[in-house]
């Protein structure tokens, strides 16, 4: 096979999608401006306008193809570009985790101090329990002391009627005396 003479078959060109940014680029119903055609590639300097292209070896050097001894130095010059670190690196370099990073120390404090006014409010909940408790166990001791003492003024107070009956009965004359020196309480 020579390569003395090549030929350019131009290519049909295909409308390719463009990426779009909201209010950036026309809505996609507006026809010719919904996707861009790519134009053919540049001919060389050594290509005739008769339609029938030459192949000139000392240009190649210089055109877009290159030869296969250029390929290799070039490879073995450069490194290859991995995409995945590309992007690793652009979305690390658009990230700024500093905002994020305030806004957990924060929510770590107010969790905190929320944990700690949790803790106080069940041990002085505890506490009030533990009061209150003790309260209703001095009521109910006092109910029942007071109850103990109104017996045993009921028991007094009938002792004393009965006493005072019997001294009425006995010594009518010496109890009509005492009591109108020493009047008994109206309401005991």
């Amino acid at each position: 096979m020579s390569f003395s003479q090549a030929y350019y078959y131009p290519s049909t060109s295909m409308p390719i999608a463009t990426p779009r940014k909201p209010g950036y680029y026309p809505s996609p119903h507006h026809g010719a401006y919904s996707r861009m055609s790519v134009s053919p590639p540049e001919a060389a300097d050594s290509v005739t306008t008769s339609g029938v292209a030459s192949y000139d070896p000392s240009a190649a050097s210089s055109s877009y193809a290159g030869s296969a001894n250029e390929y290799d130095s070039a490879s073995s010059g450069t490194q290859s570009v991995d995409l995945y670190e590309y992007m690793n690196d652009r979305v690390a370099s658009a990230y700024n985790p500093l905002p994020l990073d305030r806004s957990l120390a924060q929510q770590a404090q107010t969790s905190g101090q929320l944990n700690a006014k949790t803790r106080q409010l069940m041990e002085l909940q505890a506490l009030a329990q533990s009061r209150l408790a003790a309260a209703q166990a001095n009521f109910a001791q006092g109910m029942k002391t007071a109850k103990e003492v109104q017996r045993d003024l009921e028991w007094t107070q009938k002792r004393v009627t009965d006493i005072n009956r019997r001294a009425a009965r006995k010594y009518p004359k010496e109890y009509q005396v005492a009591s109108q020196r020493y009047a008994a309480p109206v309401d005991y």
